[in-house]
């Protein structure tokens, strides 16, 4: 089955748009997405900036946020723009981490977004996250007591260096085989190269 690889960070605002439609796009062409979630702060840190560049340039912040309301207006995604940005979602991309074979990681990964760029709710509180998998009727405090762990922390840290190696360096990131796409309005473009590239 042809796959594709989907690097993300839930603090990344185009990871939204990309997050809630990549599985539609997926399932019309039969290929099977993995979710890779990383941390985005830990690339920005080696590049010098101690911030999202959306917040170190006013300018580009501003514009960033007016795109992210035409676009899910485009996509009819709802979206409201969150108080605090970015905001730490590394204890839903360590659940992922450790159960990223499982079935429910997808619509899990859409609740983490929703509840981020649409409800505006903290996600780093692990009560928000325990809403998100009673959702899905996960059990939650044994998923959350699991992303508390040393391992499951390492796993997030080493998926994090594998960004690295693969040379991302934003989000959302698609990756078919070697070829890197960077970007939401790349999503199309990178299921068009897997169709016409990949057996």
């Amino acid at each position: 089955m042809k796959q594709i690889e989907f690097w993300f960070d839930f603090g990344s605002t185009y990871s939204y748009p990309a997050a809630m439609r990549i599985e539609t796009l997926a399932a019309i062409q039969n290929v099977k997405v993995l979710w890779r979630p990383f941390v985005l702060g830990a690339l920005f840190k080696e590049q010098g900036w101690s911030d999202s560049p959306f917040n170190l340039y006013p300018a580009m912040g501003k514009y960033m946020w007016r795109d992210m309301q035409r676009t899910c207006l485009d996509l009819t995604i709802p979206f409201q723009i969150p108080r605090v940005f970015p905001r730490n979602g590394l204890l839903a991309s360590r659940i992922i981490c450790s159960y990223s074979s499982e079935s429910w990681i997808a619509e899990f990964s859409r609740l983490v977004f929703k509840a981020n760029f649409v409800l505006d709710q903290d996600i780093a509180d692990p009560l928000i996250i325990s809403n998100c998998l009673n959702k899905l009727s996960l059990n939650a405090e044994m998923l959350i007591k699991q992303a508390t762990s040393s391992e499951a922390k390492q796993k997030l840290i080493d998926q994090t260096e594998q960004a690295k190696i693969k040379d991302i360096f934003g989000a959302p990131s698609f990756i078919i085989g070697d070829e890197l796409f960077w970007g939401n309005d790349r999503l199309e473009q990178a299921f068009s190269y897997l169709d016409k590239n990949i057996g």
